[in-house]
């Protein structure tokens, strides 16, 4: 395969109503069928009427930013300081909503657009009223977890598959690929990247000689965002703390088989924590809680201190039941 990746000059401002098929196909006349073109979201958006009137300066023109961050939110996923990464309404988790603030003017902030695979497939369609059979690719800029740096990636895309996927299919080595999905789309909008900038008012990239497959269906760059179910990082910091915080109000009764390490950590943490004089003693399958003295006092400070080894315990993944006499509480565990 020879990828060739050839930018769009020419094309000007964007207003709203403007056909950007028109736009491009002027801008670029040599396109031709096959052609994937990677389009700024931000002109898409423009064209689309995707802007919000804000004051030019000022804290109005803050809190109007922090207006449209909360409209453009499904839900808050990190704070740091003057930077706030969110879920989008589209699923996206990327900071300030995608909100920008660049390329147009002071008095207004340019949103992404409300559904991307719909204006990729509607600038393809219109495409294809001219004649001509191309794929689109709606791309934006994010930043990764773990990554410093910025690249672009698809927001929305038609008439191409947004993952190549290679499960089922066996390496040089013999060895069958279980995992492997490439998110194409992403990668093509990266690629393009490198020859539109931030600053040359380049708004649009060809990739040419790309093979699109009959096969590949058109579900668009949602197919690229994974559902709650599968994301192992789907909870922010704080949320994190907050749904630890709420399990630790429902622990179940119940003992599970226990590693004698997690538990001496379990409890030598709780020890940190406990009413000076509470007895914490590990045992072969339990752990053995008795007070610090016979008042009522000490008895309701060990209740709390037993809670806060049933939680360490719990920490370690390991759940217990609870058992009470005169002399104290154990809590029970199955040996490992």
């Amino acid at each position: 395969m020879r990828l060739e990746i050839l930018p769009v000059e020419g094309i000007g401002d964007i207003t709203a109503g403007d056909d950007l098929a028109a736009l491009i196909m002027s801008a670029a006349p040599w396109l031709t069928d096959g052609d994937v073109l990677v389009v700024t979201s931000k002109i898409v958006s423009k064209a689309e009427g995707r802007l919000v009137e804000v004051p030019a300066d000022g804290p109005e023109r803050d809190d109007a930013r922090r207006r449209m961050l909360e409209s453009e939110t499904a839900r808050v996923v990190a704070r740091r300081g003057p930077t706030t990464i969110v879920q989008t309404h589209h699923g996206f988790v990327m900071a300030a909503a995608g909100i920008d603030a660049s390329n147009v003017d002071k008095t207004h902030l340019v949103l992404l657009p409300a559904d991307p695979d719909a204006s990729a497939r509607a600038l393809r369609a219109d495409f294809a009223a001219r004649g001509l059979d191309v794929a689109v690719i709606v791309s934006d800029t994010m930043g990764r977890a773990w990554r410093n740096g910025l690249t672009d990636v698809a927001l929305g895309a038609a008439g191409i598959g947004a993952l190549r996927d290679h499960r089922g299919e066996v390496d040089p080595y013999g060895n069958e690929l279980s995992l492997t999905q490439m998110a194409v789309v992403d990668e093509l909008s990266a690629a393009a990247e490198l020859v539109k900038g931030k600053c040359d008012r380049v708004p649009v990239a060809v990739v040419r000689g790309y093979p699109r497959h009959a096969d590949e269906g058109d579900a668009g760059a949602a197919a690229l965002v994974r559902d709650t179910a599968s994301d192992m990082f789907s909870l922010g910091t704080a949320e994190a703390r907050t749904q630890g915080l709420l399990d630790a109000a429902h622990l179940p009764e119940a003992a599970s088989p226990a590693d004698p390490e997690a538990v001496r950590r379990a409890a030598a943490l709780a020890a940190l924590l406990a009413t000076p004089g509470t007895g914490i003693v590990a045992e072969d399958g339990a752990v053995r809680l008795t007070p610090a003295g016979s008042g009522s006092a000490d008895l309701v400070r060990l209740g709390a201190d037993a809670y806060r080894v049933r939680v360490a315990l719990a920490a370690e993944g390991v759940t217990s039941s609870t058992a009470v006499d005169d002399a104290g509480v154990t809590l029970i565990f199955g040996a490992s």
